[in-house]
């Protein structure tokens, strides 16, 4: 059966799932009502594949979720493992009685919430896994107060309040702060239920990341880092093999050939501990182990007015004038 175009701006697709929670603010398509496909260009329905394509300024919008793209591609199947569905009368959704396994985004994907932001060149979306896949240049997600790049690939896993960035990963705070490793895994703070101890009564004011005020779910609340971790204040680098940061408190600790280094001085440990708002760096001594530094220090330089200019005599002390003489030469 040859491909059916459906109207451009029609709610193509259907998934009855759970309804999704009050004040959910995640990038979190696993979860919700109808999801509406609209696009430029035209929507495509390949009945035998079980597959909707939708091109030029392809949108995908579910329970708060909006997805952007070149191209969207809506893989669907039988709710219940029922039946193929039949051709739907003129009109109908061609997903009537299915449910969305997979989204899969292509050119310029952004997804954002009311509160988180992510983007890159492509996107999967597994909703039986409940893991969304970035992959291509400018891989970002951005939350209210930190923001996650990567090089190779970064997960958004948002029933499990996770997200991991893999290769050349970076986690930079609202001041600046940065934390860098081969790997990062980000977890989130719970969600707290309305009106249980710990909602917030209202959203905050806007973050760094100039999005609206979030729920709890939306702030980190820790991060790991793997291999190669690097954490840079104002006046220190810190380098270790694995670590931990939380951007509650502002500390991070790290761990395996940690390296402080400010200027010429560098201190060598097992363990140290950063505190990034302060910027002040602790080396930590193990039981029985010896923390090693060198310490270079500054050199008295002298005064610039004290140091002629190249290829000029240094000033020579002017001498007094004598007294002066009258007519007879004598002194006066």
């Amino acid at each position: 059966m040859s491909p059916r175009r459906l109207p451009i701006t029609a709610a193509i697709l259907a998934a009855a799932l759970l309804a999704v929670p009050v004040g959910a603010q995640n990038l979190d398509l696993s979860q919700g009502g109808p999801v509406e496909i609209t696009s430029t260009e035209g929507i495509e329905w390949r009945q035998a594949e079980q597959v909707v394509v939708a091109r030029g300024n392809a949108r995908a919008v579910r329970g708060g979720v909006t997805v952007d793209a070149d191209r969207l591609i809506a893989r669907y199947r039988p709710r219940g493992g029922a039946a193929a569905p039949t051709p739907p009368a003129a009109g109908a959704s061609p997903a009537s009685g299915s449910e969305i396994w997979r989204l899969e985004a292509e050119g310029r994907v952004r997804i954002a919430s009311a509160t988180e932001r992510a983007q890159g060149e492509r996107a999967v979306y597994d909703m039986d896994q409940g893991v969304m896949v970035l992959s291509g240049a400018g891989l970002a997600l951005d939350t209210p107060d930190q923001r996650i790049t990567a090089r190779d690939s970064l997960e958004y896993w948002p029933q499990r309040r996770m997200a991991v960035a893999r290769g050349g990963a970076v986690v930079t705070t609202a001041d600046n702060r940065r934390v860098a490793a081969d790997t990062l895994v980000a977890y989130f703070l719970e969600e707290p239920a309305a009106g249980q101890p710990g909602a917030p009564a209202q959203a905050r004011p806007a973050g760094a990341a100039g999005l609206p005020g979030p729920g709890e779910g939306s702030r980190i609340d820790r991060v790991e880092a793997f291999g190669n971790v690097e954490i840079r204040t104002q006046d220190e680098v810190v380098r270790g093999e694995r670590g931990s940061y939380s951007p509650v408190t502002g500390l991070a600790r790290l761990l395996g050939g940690v390296r402080i280094t400010r200027g010429d001085n560098q201190l060598n440990g097992q363990e140290a501990i950063v505190d990034l708002r302060s910027g002040v760096s602790r080396l930590v001594s193990a039981p029985g182990e010896r923390v090693q530094g060198l310490i270079v220090p500054q050199q008295n330089q002298p005064a610039q007015a004290e140091v002629p200019p190249a290829g000029r005599p240094a000033p020579q002390p002017r001498q007094p004038a004598p007294p002066p003489r009258n007519q007879a030469g004598q002194t006066r």
